[in-house]
């Protein structure tokens, strides 16, 4: 078995020459390789087809957002504007069935205008006042961006306004004339990771290299923020250092230039609204004696909080099942939306002299996955909630704490359910620890083509969801679609997540291997006939898969992935990365590191299922060279693989629905064919449920 053990070793490193002319040569030719293979058919041309009406459907759900007095401001992209528009109207028009928009900003014409390929990335907005905004913009999908801004009265980009050059940016409105901005000012100014070390407080018509520090952070810190909370009679600014992925330092900043720290723990997430302080500790924190779990979610009143009190109201409690996923202010109410069993739950608590009042939210449905959209905290306690489901669209909600819940959108179905149904399962781990999973097809048909999803870090929850393309390019054709809700994740809160952190990330990776073998010994799908795909750091999870479970898939789409743990910390932003994975520099952690790090396991030896690479040339998050590299090693040892790599899309993978509907087809077609091609692979594919099951607990290391 031939494996490399360090960077010195890499043949593949001029791959990483981001536009080398070998490099970009090499992209070109397996772009042509793929896209000849795959994409030929007929067939193809139907499910890209069918994919982009559903992402441009005219009648699709249109996600609103809360700002001012006018109620839903929405960004929209269809067929006639690939690059969107960013509009908005009122609450009585955004009612009808066709509300009437007014259009702020058409980045399709102003890409046209200015020769450039502007991706939408999001806006800033001035409150109170809601007169201007931040529009940031960025070349081909990247996490940089151009930051200008825009006049919300007269829908025009204001000529001598805030104005900030391609880097990746933060910024944050203090008042009319003042800003912070935390961005590239210079050598010296970024950190290791390629996000700011230094924030500054920025007076309009003043050159930014006049603009006062706030807050400076190290080099090796992940970045630094500040924040100004203009809520009326509350108005605060705090500056923020962040000295990993997890951990971050904490002060309020008073008008005098004084900083007192917010004494959290520094793993801790917390926030503030008017008078509350709350706190969600990510590891237990004893605090005069008692012990707050990890997960939970407590408030204290924030002066007294800061002046040394430490009187703390449990408004969540974790246990075995139940986590919580996210919390929201309205005026006067918290809305808690927990997990159970990855099963969500709303509800609102109500403070009340020294106490919390507790009660359902109502028009929440049981059985799918619910959210908070948006709530308007300084004007009242109304509130936007979605609903969705494996099976059924999206429905939005509006409704106000104490008084009637109105439905204001229901999304039409994109694919036909009928005979579908979802099943969850738990499956035992190679520790014995129990892994929910979500099953979506049709329960009769037992054996055929499935498609396995996970992702396994950071924190993040994989939740019921509606998606109109799996639906229709994956379901509809007969196929079955799995999620695997792996320790990694948020589903079971901070402890779900620590499990898999570090030296412990393999527990991921079994969890994963435990499902598909779960899959085979209740005779859901076979290992010859389960696919799966997962992207960036689940696009590292394919990789393990590939590398370590071979026997267990039928195929691998990994889509922007990371795969290179010798050298992720130092291309791109991996850096910000090293609490999760580790650093490789330090010798105890590239000793468990090498152990599963894709592109250093790639054996000689035949059986690999055949692999699709996805990436983007201008993801300036993940490395493309992590997905090139693989790819070169996969082929010089003769494995079947396929690579394709857009030009364009940022970290998403694409620019615009175009785009996306052309990568989607891209995945769903290659598992498709090779998951219902005949076998002809070295290691037989159909192996026996026992025989899956006894693979993914002795797995053995490359």
């Amino acid at each position: 078995m031939a494996t490399l053990n360090d960077e010195d070793d890499d043949p593949y490193l001029w791959l990483e020459d981001l536009d080398g002319a070998e490099a970009t040569g090499w992209v070109r030719d397996r772009n042509a390789e793929t896209t000849t293979a795959v994409t030929g058919s007929g067939r193809f041309g139907a499910l890209r087809r069918g994919i982009r009406q559903v992402l441009d459907a005219e009648d699709r759900l249109p996600y609103p957002d809360w700002i001012g007095d006018r109620f839903s401001y929405n960004f929209w992209k269809d067929a006639a504007h690939p690059r969107g528009l960013w509009r908005r109207t009122t609450l009585e028009q955004y009612r009808r069935a066709e509300p009437e928009w007014e259009v702020l900003l058409d980045v399709d014409a102003l890409a046209a205008e200015e020769g450039e390929n502007w991706v939408w990335s999001g806006v800033t907005v001035l409150r109170p006042g809601y007169r201007r905004c931040l529009v940031s913009l960025s070349r081909g999908g990247a996490d940089a961006v151009v930051v200008r801004e825009f006049d919300l009265n007269r829908r025009v980009f204001v000529a001598d306004g805030f104005t900030l050059p391609e880097a990746k940016t933060d910024v944050c409105w203090i008042d009319e004339d003042h800003i912070y901005v935390a961005t590239d000012f210079g050598p010296g100014s970024l950190t290791t990771s390629g996000y700011a070390r230094v924030v500054k407080r920025w007076r309009r018509g003043t050159p930014l290299a006049a603009a006062e520090v706030v807050h400076e952070g190290r080099a090796h810190d992940m970045t630094v923020g500040a924040v100004h909370d203009p809520t009326p009679g509350f108005e605060r600014d705090f500056v923020l250092r962040y000295l990993d992925f997890y951990r971050h330092e904490s002060h309020l900043l008073t008008a005098a230039g004084e900083r007192i720290r917010v004494a959290v723990p520094d793993d801790a997430h917390w926030s503030v609204h008017r008078e509350w302080l709350v706190i969600r500790p990510r590891s237990p924190w004893v605090v005069e004696g008692v012990t707050y779990p990890a997960g939970a979610l407590l408030a204290a009143r924030f002066d007294a909080f800061l002046a040394g009190a430490r009187e703390l109201a449990i408004l969540f409690r974790p246990d075995a099942r139940t986590a919580l996923d996210s919390y929201a202010w309205t005026r006067n109410h918290l809305i808690l939306a927990t997990l159970a069993d990855v099963r969500s739950r709303l509800e609102v608590l109500t403070p009340a002299e020294g106490q919390w009042r507790r009660e359902p939210l109502p028009g929440v449905p049981e059985d799918d996955y619910s959210r908070v959209m948006d709530t308007d905290p300084d004007l009242g306690d109304d509130y936007l909630i979605a609903s969705d489901g494996f099976l059924r669209p999206a429905t939005l909600r509006l409704g106000q704490v104490g008084g009637a819940v109105e439905t204001l959108k229901r999304e039409p179905a994109f694919f036909d359910a009928a005979g579908l149904a979802v099943r969850q399962f738990f499956a035992t781990s190679a520790d014995g620890t129990r892994v929910p999973y979500f099953v979506v097809g049709e329960p009769g048909t037992p054996g055929g083509p499935t498609l396995l999803t996970g992702y396994g870090g950071f924190e993040i929850s994989q939740t019921p969801y509606y998606n109109g393309p799996i639906g229709r390019g994956w379901l509809a054709r007969g196929g079955t679609y799995v999620v695997a809700n792996i320790r990694g994740g948020g589903e079971y809160g901070p402890q779900w997540h620590r499990a898999a952190m570090r030296e412990n990330r393999p527990r991921a990776y079994e969890d994963f291997a435990a499902v598909a073998a779960d899959l085979a010994a209740r005779e859901i799908t076979t290992p010859g006939r389960l696919g799966i795909e997962g992207g960036s750091n689940g696009g590292l999870l394919m990789g393990v898969m590939l590398t370590r479970y071979p026997a267990l898939f039928g195929a691998v789409v990994a889509q922007v992935p990371v795969l290179d743990m010798r050298r992720y910390h130092r291309l791109l932003a991996g850096a910000s990365w090293m609490a999760e994975y580790g650093d490789p520099d330090r010798e105890r952690d590239w000793a468990y590191l090498r152990e599963y790090s894709p592109y250093h396991n790639i054996r000689r030896e035949p059986g690999y299922p055949p692999v699709l690479l996805v990436t983007s040339t201008r993801d300036d998050r993940v490395h493309p060279g992590h997905a090139r590299k693989m790819a070169a090693r996969l082929r010089e040892y003769g494995h079947d693989v396929s690579y394709y790599e857009n030009v364009e899309g940022g970290h998403g993978g694409a620019a615009n629905n175009e785009q996306r509907a052309f990568l989607r087809a891209l995945a769903l077609e290659f598992l498709w064919r090779k998951l219902t091609a005949p076998v002809s692979r070295a290691i037989p594919r159909q192996v026996s449920a026992a025989e899956a099951r006894e693979q993914a607990q002795t797995a053995e290391k490359p």
